[in-house]
């Protein structure tokens, strides 16, 4: 029989160079060799526990129930992850980074001005057990990334911008607890119909790209689309109006008032109230007077009490609706020429991503005449 040193020796000399699983079968087949006894001597020489070395039984070739694989570890095997030991980390670090965070609407990315240091800091400071580096990881698998410091400043530097953000971010949490619709909503730009150049790449044959228009010349016949866009921050869910004539406030609320007919009404059967989140400017603006009594007539008709915040003069890429919905729906269909409105439609309708977004898209065929006023007595 072999001394305890030799057999030392040989596992010194042997367990550097295999990978985990290799280490495993290995030292199961010393044991083996040595027969009984032989997984207890094998763990003392090998510093490996008898456990660890005794399970390995099925992955010896010639044992009984052995499978073949190119595993390291089994399914469910190693060391589990923090946000797997430490339940609702995730969702409070959305909650820590939400009222804080920007995007660009025409990219799917949502950026965060607070340092991966400080949002660890408060997450300890809520029980969680983290370190910076482990929370960029996590704020990477959720959507987000660092945004520079010179970008913080974008839109003017209002002194009461975060307080308002703080306003909007408190008043989404309570509505949400209560089971009530928050929708945020923006016009996206208009889109030339025809043959345009659109941006972006796709797939195609190679030297064999669809030809489009030198020109950008509107063509009269077909004019522009105006998208005007209902997000459904609970539920996940986009509802857009594709117009063919001005984007007014009239439009705008025509638009909210159709996802409410047609699918907020049975999401939320129970509501007495709405919340809109929207630019401070264009059609839904703040100062929009038309806006205002518009509003006042879908909440009319509708039997809803409507609250209504607008985010501060500059800050419209962080609109939800931007990062959410419009962002996807100029990943559809990038390098397509949007040559119909039909063709427009099943694009923003074919519009999906991964965390389960589903959008309704509709031809909204109105004539909505610019330079309507409201009278004083509406005002007031």
């Amino acid at each position: 029989m072999e001394t305890n040193e030799v057999i030392k020796t040989r596992i010194e000399k042997v367990l550097p160079i295999l990978n985990e699983r290799q280490r495993r079968i290995y030292l199961k087949a010393e044991a083996d060799s040595i027969g009984w006894g032989g997984i207890s001597r094998i763990a003392e020489l090998s510093s490996v526990t008898r456990r660890t070395i005794a399970k390995e039984i099925t992955e010896l070739p010639g044992n009984e129930g052995a499978t073949i694989t190119n595993r390291i570890r089994k399914e469910g095997g190693g060391r589990k992850k923090e946000v797997e030991l430490q339940f609702g980390m995730l969702q409070a670090i959305d909650d820590i980074v939400s009222p804080h965070t920007l995007g660009d609407p025409m990219n799917p990315l949502i950026w965060s001005s607070k340092s991966t240091r400080k949002i660890a800091s408060e997450l300890i400071s809520l029980g969680f057990k983290i370190c910076h580096e482990a929370l960029r990881q996590h704020l990477i698998s959720l959507g987000y990334s660092l945004q520079s410091n010179r970008k913080t400043k974008e839109g003017g530097d209002s002194p009461d911008r975060d307080l308002q953000f703080e306003h909007i971010n408190k008043t989404v949490k309570e509505f949400s607890e209560y089971g009530d619709p928050v929708i945020s909503v923006d016009c996206k730009k208009k889109e030339l119909i025809g043959e345009y150049k659109n941006n972006g790449l796709e797939w195609t044959p190679v030297k064999n790209p669809t030809e489009v228009n030198v020109y950008d010349f509107i063509d009269k016949t077909n004019g522009k689309a105006s998208p005007y866009g209902v997000y459904d921050i609970q539920n996940n869910r986009g509802w857009v109006n594709v117009g063919i004539s001005s984007d007014t406030a009239t439009f705008a609320v025509a638009t909210i008032a159709d996802w409410w007919n047609q699918e907020g009404k049975v999401l939320y059967s129970a509501t007495k109230r709405l919340y809109i989140n929207a630019d401070g400017g264009g059609s839904n603006g703040s100062r929009n007077h038309l806006w205002k009594a518009e509003l006042q007539k879908f909440s009319n008709d509708s039997g809803l009490d409507i609250y209504v915040s607008h985010f501060p003069p500059g800050t419209s890429k962080w609109n939800k609706i931007e990062h959410r919905l419009f962002a996807y729906i100029s990943k559809n269909w990038r390098a397509m020429p949007l040559t119909s409105l039909l063709v427009i439609v099943n694009l923003i309708g074919a519009t999906t991503t991964t965390t389960g977004l589903v959008v309704k898209a509709n031809i909204d065929e109105n004539i909505y005449l610019k330079g309507i006023k409201v009278s004083e007595l509406e005002k007031n």
